[in-house]
């Protein structure tokens, strides 16, 4: 059930996700929201969570990193992740 109600995250943007998560965390923190809403909106908020953690997760395995030759000099780039 709280799957098919987060159904829409997953084709969020990172900023997007994170928008929708501080709002949750906005709404939570005030305390005036019903136990039963809390619940279900916490559940979104952890949906949102696990998916900007997974957008990061792909954003740095497309990082570079600067190869240094012997004398530490900049020689080129390569993943970060070579394959």
């Amino acid at each position: 059930m709280a799957d098919e109600a987060n159904q829409d995250v997953k084709v969020m943007s990172f900023e997007q996700a994170l928008d929708a998560l501080e709002k949750i965390v906005d709404d939570l923190e005030r305390g005036d929201v019903p136990l039963d809403q809390s619940i279900k909106i916490y559940e979104r908020g952890e949906a949102l969570k696990a998916h900007c953690d997974r957008l990061l997760k792909a954003a740095e395995d497309k990082v570079e990193k600067i190869r240094l030759s012997r004398d530490g000099k900049p020689v080129g780039t390569e993943p970060l992740d070579a394959e």
